[in-house]
């Protein structure tokens, strides 16, 4: 690429040794001034290949083993916190607040050019959940870019998981609602054991930052709805993409009422019927990949199932000569 950049000014991370951090700075947009987070690990040995993670709704980046992973791999990693998640959220903000996908193209767009400004000339786009949403819709409206090379989604946001009838009436009207009072909040109906089965104070092996991904969060703002809804529509009508793409999901959907095992072998988020129903509509070279025990952040499973999604993503990207 040759469009000139400011070279971004990187602090270290708060995730530790070999983490990296710059904040980007973008026009200020209806809450004010707004900012997003690029982090990045280096691979031991210099590459040319580079990795671009976005993270999922109500969420941020702090997988440190799949970054590992791909520095083992012979990739440089990165990752945004994207605006008003985590790292970025600034005091004026409310979480999470969105009314556009797009909104996130231009921090997608921003790390993509300081990606190639690093000598960089490959890159696999990945996202989990609204990332992988986000990163799909991204991909097939850039066809030409030329970093982009493949695509990983992570149990991809292709479709509410909610009763036929309420998706098919209640969303549309939500989302009519939420254009004119887009801050009206409306409860989510997100499974209350999915935090709990990741966070190591509760049933969990992992530690994070409870702010920034909150154990739960029952009320949702219907911007956001309208956000996700708007941008389904063109998933559900089925979208081109260029470039390799490598959909995994979990093999089964649960929804347990009470705390049980089952929050720590399934999707409790995601309908996995609706990811693989919608990754078939995708016109491309798509491959869809069923995680036995996933859990809905397929690289936050129990240890012998993540090296499963490792086994299968690193023979991909092999095969596909990256």
């Amino acid at each position: 690429m040759t469009k000139q950049i400011t070279e971004p000014l990187y602090q270290p991370d708060v995730l530790g040794s070999g983490y990296e951090q710059a904040t980007l700075n973008f026009p200020d947009d209806y809450e004010g001034q707004v900012t997003a987070t690029l982090v990045r690990k280096k691979a031991e040995h210099a590459t040319s290949k580079a990795v671009l993670y976005i993270h999922g709704f109500i969420d941020y980046f702090f997988q440190t083993e799949m970054a590992e992973q791909f520095n083992q791999h012979g990739f440089d990693f990165y990752a945004l916190d994207l605006r008003k998640y985590g790292r970025s959220h600034l005091p004026h903000q409310k979480y999470y607040n969105v009314r556009d996908i797009a909104e996130y193209n231009a921090e997608i767009t921003e790390a993509l050019d300081i990606i190639a400004a690093e000598r960089h000339d490959a890159v696999l786009l990945c996202g989990h959940s609204t990332g992988g949403l986000t990163t799909t819709l991204y991909a097939a409206h850039h066809p030409d870019h030329p970093l982009i090379k493949a695509l990983w989604l992570n149990s991809p946001f292709y479709d509410f998981n909610m009763h036929p009838i309420k998706k098919k009436l209640g969303v549309p009207n939500l989302s009519r609602v939420g254009k004119i009072c887009p801050d009206l909040k409306f409860p989510s109906e997100l499974n209350k054991w999915y935090g709990a089965s990741l966070h190591k104070s509760m049933h969990g092996e992992w530690d994070f930052n409870l702010e920034w991904k909150q154990a739960s969060y029952p009320m949702v703002r219907l911007s956001f709805v309208r956000a996700i809804f708007e941008a389904q529509k063109e998933i559900h009508q089925g979208i081109k993409l260029n470039v390799p793409a490598l959909v995994m999901h979990s093999h089964q959907t649960k929804n347990p009422k009470k705390w049980h095992k089952d929050a720590q072998t399934s999707d409790v988020i995601l309908n996995v019927k609706h990811i693989e129903k919608y990754a078939k509509k995708i016109k491309g070279d798509v491959t869809i990949s069923k995680i036995h025990n996933g859990l809905h952040d397929l690289v936050l499973s129990e240890k012998s199932v993540r090296e499963n999604v490792y086994q299968q993503l690193f023979a991909w990207l092999k095969q596909k000569g990256l």
